[in-house]
């Protein structure tokens, strides 16, 4: 019984897939879910998780720095793939105001778009929030008891995340959580419920310490998880069966016997 990645980019990582992969087993990693992010990237990950299923799990989805590029064509090709037994989510999707890399409003009808599907393909989502709480509020409120899931990289206010608690979200916690600047984050972590929390690396990005500077890669979710079983004054033993368990409960298509 190993760790679960739940949010990694295999694709963009510098080294190779086996290379990855091996590591990862290495460290205990044994379930990645690999995240696809726009029409150019979906395919690659569910390319990679059609080559390593069990092992490698994948979302498909619209992260909006990629709603510019929307074509409602795309729902009519992604609906079918959630049907796949490597695809377990919907994601990424969601808001992003610090970069703007797409208009607002496209985000949100985007954003929209993708939680329905969702709630007709009845699978949880993975959601990119950023520098917009009331409206990523706002939307999900929309879908209140029709869809799930959690809100990755969560980098938050604890308002807001108890908000998305309150609609039934779980919160998944990145490397940042071991940032010197992060003591906001450690203190929202430690008001999270344990049967609600996951752990993943957002790799390549973000790399946890004692690994800064470095690439991340999926293996080095032990050391984030090691930070949260620290908050939450657990072993890490407990940690790891405990979001083994909320992953289960939320990712239902991840079959670990």
């Amino acid at each position: 019984m190993g760790w679960l990645d739940m949010h990694a980019h295999i694709n963009m990582l510098e080294v190779s897939e086996e290379e990855c992969l091996k590591t990862a087993k290495e460290a205990g990693v044994d379930r990645i879910i690999t995240i696809g992010t726009c029409p150019d990237d979906n395919p690659l990950a569910l390319d990679i998780a059609r080559r390593n299923f069990p092992t490698v799990h994948c979302c498909l989805g619209m992260h909006p720095h990629d709603a510019k590029d929307w074509d409602e064509k795309l729902l009519d090709e992604l609906k079918p793939l959630y049907q796949e037994k490597e695809v377990v989510g919907v994601g990424e999707i969601g808001l992003d105001y610090y970069y703007d890399n797409s208009p607002r409003e496209l985000q949100k009808s985007v954003f929209r778009k993708m939680l329905q599907m969702a709630k007709e393909v009845s699978l949880p989502v993975q959601i990119h929030t950023r520098d917009a709480d009331d409206d990523t509020v706002e939307i999900l409120k929309e879908f209140e008891g029709q869809v799930k899931g959690i809100i990755h990289c969560f980098t938050g206010t604890q308002e807001l995340a108890h908000r998305c608690l309150d609609l039934g979200y779980n919160i998944s916690i990145s490397g940042v959580v071991t940032f010197k600047n992060a003591e906001a984050l450690r203190e929202t972590v430690r008001s999270v419920p344990l049967d609600r929390l996951h752990v993943e690396t957002d790799a390549p990005f973000l790399a946890p310490v004692p690994h800064r500077g470095k690439k991340n890669q999926p293996s080095f979710v032990i050391n984030t998880a090691e930070k949260v079983a620290e908050l939450k004054g657990i072993s890490l033993e407990q940690l790891q069966e405990q979001t083994q368990q909320n992953a289960q409960n939320l990712f239902t298509k991840i079959q670990w016997n």
